[in-house]
């Protein structure tokens, strides 16, 4: 019905108020019923049929108003939205279809504050992020061209390592966006747990070992674990970055526990060190893009390696989540990386 309604005229359109839309079409109905009157019986009490029709049309001027106004709202809002104001919301009260239509306004206009907050904050964070190891870098070179301070060893592994960290942001901030844009295609294969973690934890050894963290990684799998279905750089990003951030934050001598528990249709990945932990209000945000909690310190962590380790995980169909340390453990930084298992 409604289809064939779409394709009949529509002799309003030309009409910029509704209001007035909503007068005409209570004039034109109150005629069209006068004239059904005049034809079928063939009399008109003339005086009381106009009067009729003028109150029904005052009427419906008035209640229009409350009918209309959302719409003038959104209006408004949206010319402000246009200008960057996201801060306008519509009152909506009533329950039909105008109604809705203010409600699905007022959550969009919502989603794009938050998108334009995030936009923000985002060029800010990668604005502080890449200031410093470039001014640490610059401020070395100038050093060495100055000739205060020499080319040794010690200096070429401090430009190195700024240098790595500028890298670790730039392929960040690209996988960030390939996750963004959803190209990120996922190549499954068959991996066997108990080898995927003994390769992954031998190269976060090596990877600590450079860096002068002295921490001791340990893996625990039961025998004959089974496999994941799983793209392997991908699930071998998030336990580099998960065994990076354990090693960083374990004290000198600590222990990195890393676990696997498989299940009838899932595998349970845990990933345990000797740190402070993270506090309880800020485990779920430490999954969100440049947001390092107060463990993060200042030794080059971007704040991004656990927001790609979550979309990374969620596009295998998993989770992860920092969760409560062991009874016996007294402290400590646990997360929990839940992997679906081939049926």
């Amino acid at each position: 019905m409604s289809a064939l309604l779409d394709l009949l005229p529509r002799p309003l359109d030309p009409v910029r108020s509704i209001k007035l839309k909503l007068g005409i079409l209570l004039v034109a109905s109150g005629f069209a019923g006068l004239v059904v009157f005049r034809l079928g019986i063939g009399w008109i009490a003339y005086r009381t049929s106009f009067t009729a029709i003028a109150v029904a049309l005052v009427t419906s001027q008035i209640l229009a108003h409350g009918m209309t106004s959302p719409l003038r709202e959104m209006t408004a809002a949206a010319r402000s939205m246009a200008r960057g104001d996201y801060t306008r919301r519509v009152r909506a009260t009533s329950r039909d279809e105008v109604g809705e239509l203010a409600r699905a306004f007022n959550q969009m206009a919502a989603d794009l504050a938050a998108a334009d907050r995030q936009r923000r904050e985002l060029i800010a964070n990668v604005s502080h992020e890449l200031r410093t190891p470039i001014t640490a870098l610059q401020g070395l070179l100038e050093n060495l061209v100055d000739g205060v301070a020499q080319p040794n060893p010690a200096a070429l592994r401090t430009a190195l390592a700024q240098s790595e960290r500028l890298g670790r942001l730039v392929t960040e901030l690209l996988d960030l966006s390939r996750l963004d844009a959803g190209v990120v295609p996922l190549d499954r294969v068959d991996l066997e747990i108990g080898e995927f973690l003994d390769e992954v934890v031998r190269e976060a050894a090596v990877t600590a070992a450079g860096a002068g963290r002295q921490v001791d990684f340990q893996v625990q799998v039961p025998d004959a674990a089974g496999i994941v279905q799983a793209d392997p750089d991908r699930l071998r990003q998030v336990f580099a970055n998960l065994l990076d951030n354990a090693a960083r934050h374990s004290p000198p001598g600590g222990t990195v526990l890393v676990t696997a528990r498989p299940a009838a249709d899932h595998c349970r990945f845990e990933v345990l060190d000797q740190g402070d932990g993270i506090p309880r209000d800020q485990r779920a945000r430490v999954f969100e893009r440049f947001t390092r909690g107060e463990r993060a310190g200042t030794d080059g962590g971007t704040g991004l390696g656990l927001a790609i380790a979550r979309w990374v995980v969620e596009l295998h169909g998993g989770t992860i989540a920092a969760i409560d340390p062991p009874s016996e453990a007294k402290s400590g930084c646990r997360i929990r990386v839940t992997i679906p298992t081939p049926a």
